[in-house]
């Protein structure tokens, strides 16, 4: 069962989140705030799988709310998508670097929400086509123009590998065909690179592998 915690201050769209998470009955939701402070406390209390987070709301917004969790070690489990109207690429790009795994609209179809709430807590970073875009473009925009190797030190030529795929985009099925590995070493090598780099998730995993020059732009 995935735990799900629900940070809105809109109580109607609360009800309805609630009943499309649900539907399918492998995900429950533990805890629900209507304020990004009342949020930060209900996840500390429940410590949920995953946090539908909303990016404007009174008292704490959603980007501090989740630069909060994110920084909390007692949260590491924790992954928080935001959830919201707004796609302006300065939005994206603070929610991203607050430690966002995921970011979503609001226009999301039932089924698209429940399957990215699976995938966050399964590992995977969910970006709307827009986020998504908005991410390789900052990245390769700072790859232009600083590419530092130096975290590449610490890894085997096999951990560069696989850094390069993530990088890429690929999923750990599609990383374990190219690279001949099974799919569970392929999810092992990813946990592996997010334990030796210190980088939250897989979208970070992204960044780096433009900021160290294993994947450029274009290519």
């Amino acid at each position: 069962m995935i735990t799900l915690a629900l940070v809105d201050d809109s109580a109607v769209v609360r009800t309805g989140l609630r009943a499309l998470a649900t539907h399918d009955g492998d995900i429950e939701v533990v805890a629900e705030a209507g304020t990004g402070r009342a949020g930060l406390a209900e996840v500390r209390r429940t410590r949920p799988d995953v946090v539908l987070m909303d990016l404007r709301m009174p008292e704490l917004d959603g980007i501090e709310a989740t630069r909060a969790i994110a920084a909390d070690p007692e949260l590491a489990e924790v992954r928080v998508v935001i959830l919201t109207t707004f796609d302006e690429d300065a939005e994206i790009l603070a929610a991203i670097r607050a430690g966002a795994a995921g970011y979503l609209l609001k226009d999301v179809s039932p089924g698209r929400l429940r399957e990215s709430v699976r995938a966050v807590a399964a590992g995977e970073p969910i970006f709307s086509p827009t986020a998504a875009r908005t991410l390789v473009r900052s990245a390769a925009a700072h790859a232009a123009s600083v590419v530092d190797p130096t975290p590449l030190a610490q890894l085997s030529d096999r951990e560069r590998e696989v850094l390069t795929a993530v990088g890429r985009g690929l999923t750990n099925d599609e990383i374990a065909v190219e690279l001949y590995l099974s799919p569970a070493t392929a999810r092992t090598y990813v946990s592996r690179l997010l334990a030796r780099t210190g980088v939250r998730d897989r979208a970070g995993l992204v960044v780096l592998a433009y900021e160290t020059g294993l994947v450029r732009p274009g290519g």
